[in-house]
């Protein structure tokens, strides 16, 4: 068995961001991937001449926040990156900017008056609760605002709820909203949080790459020291041997020094023993996310809007991502590529959220139908852990020496791409204390 310095299992995003750092700091790392394919719910393909990513994606605080360190550091290829624009919201039939600070919330008709007054009296209390010691990501959107505002702004903030953390206002921390914009300031104080809730101009350093998502994944494999890393596809881990430092896989015996596991937290207990019963069932109570995910392939251009859209008014509500805007090459010449992005319920039967999902997109726009060409439905889990109210993310420390974990179950902060780059930069921290780099 030839031993490696580390070996990361999982080539998604969070793996592929690891193994770069790691093979740029000088260890020899192996990555297994299950898949054919690697990128995880971070790459693209091509569907009837359309380039369709893996959901539609946009990298959000790209100027300063951890995919950008993490590019300084060890890119030697930096992707294109192209503004997102605004983010436009349909509601009663009508459609309006998002609402990013306080001119905008005076000024979004979309809700009552009265609410939106309501919500910005809310929103200075915040100051006082968290003066109190309250720890407010313990405690829910719902809880905060009440039942006294209309019905139409309960389904706004349910809507916004379900897209930031995968779950409704009612199991949305308030802390998620905090999170939004203080990653730029050096201040982690409640009052410079609202600062910049209420100032700032909007999703300014939000961008989509040139190219899809695979133009990511390009860059982080054309950034690899070709003597330092190996990537392994159909490859599947099928136990973790903590005590030797051993792994089994499908086709092979490995041994490491450092075990990176980037797959589910929760399902790490499948894999290895020597794990005490109460970690076990700290990982269970990991909530994950399931989406699902319409490409429409348009023969004409129909959103002209430069943004994507957040549809309240359909059911369920949508998030729509016109991504042939950004780079016309990925549909054919003339043609319009669409994501449509649902949020799929528990339990749920994947034949007929597939039909309701489609069915609330030509509800919408009914005009839209006769253009379409080419549909394609993908289910996802674009976050390995939703952030709730009751939600205990996985430490990047596991409780086995030499074992760490990284991925979007080991940080609340951010969404997607961002909250990876986020736990990978975590990740990295506590292997330089634990003396590994």
């Amino acid at each position: 068995m030839k031993q490696r310095d580390v070996i990361v299992v999982g080539a998604g995003i969070s793996g592929l961001l690891t193994a770069l750092a790691l093979s740029k700091e000088g260890k020899s790392v192996l990555v297994l991937e299950r898949e054919s394919e690697i990128g995880g719910m971070c790459r693209s393909y091509m569907v009837e001449g359309y380039q369709v990513d893996t959901g539609p994606h946009i990298i959000t605080r790209l100027e300063h926040g951890p995919l950008k360190e993490l590019m300084h550091r060890y890119f030697d290829v930096i992707p294109n990156f192209i503004p997102h624009g605004r983010y436009y919201v349909r509601l009663n039939n009508r459609v309006r900017a998002f609402p990013w600070n306080l001119k905008g919330w005076f000024t979004f008709d979309l809700i009552p008056q009265m609410d939106r007054l309501y919500l910005m009296k809310t929103l200075f209390s915040i100051s006082y609760i968290f003066n109190s010691g309250e720890d407010l990501s313990r405690r829910s959107v719902g809880e905060l605002v009440g039942n006294g505002l209309s019905e139409s702004t309960l389904r706004f903030l349910n809507c916004i709820s379900y897209f930031m953390t995968g779950t409704s206002m009612d199991e949305t921390p308030v802390a998620r909203f905090l999170d939004s914009e203080h990653y730029k300031s050096r201040s982690n104080g409640v009052l410079d949080k609202l600062y910049n809730i209420l100032m700032k101009e909007g999703a300014l350093d939000q961008v989509y790459p040139k190219g899809g998502l695979q133009s990511l994944i390009t860059a982080i494999l054309s950034s690899m020291p070709k003597n330092k890393i190996e990537i392994k596809t159909n490859e599947q881990v099928l136990r973790i041997h903590s005590e030797e430092k051993r792994i089994e896989t499908t086709k092979d015996e490995y041994e490491y020094s450092t075990l990176i596991y980037s797959g589910f937290a929760s399902d790490l207990p499948k894999l290895t023993e020597n794990l005490s019963s109460n970690y076990k069932q700290s990982l269970r109570k990991l909530p994950r996310t399931n989406a699902l995910t319409i490409w429409l392939g348009l023969n004409e251009h129909i959103f002209g809007r430069e943004g994507s859209e957040i549809w309240v008014d359909s059911d369920p509500y949508t998030w729509v991502v016109p991504v042939s805007n950004y780079d016309p090459s990925l549909a054919p010449r003339g043609k319009q590529l669409v994501g449509f992005a649902f949020r799929l319920p528990n339990n749920f039967n994947l034949e007929r959220e597939k039909k309701k999902a489609l069915n609330a997109i030509f509800e919408i726009m009914p005009h839209i139908e006769n253009k379409v060409e080419m549909i394609h439905y993908q289910t996802l889990i674009p976050e390995k852990a939703a952030w709730t109210i009751t939600t205990e993310f996985a430490d990047v420390r596991s409780p086995l020496d030499g074992i760490y974990l990284v991925g979007t179950d080991t940080e609340k902060r951010s969404m997607g791409i961002t909250r990876a780059s986020y736990s990978v930069l975590k990740l990295l921290g506590a292997l330089r204390e634990d003396g590994i780099l």
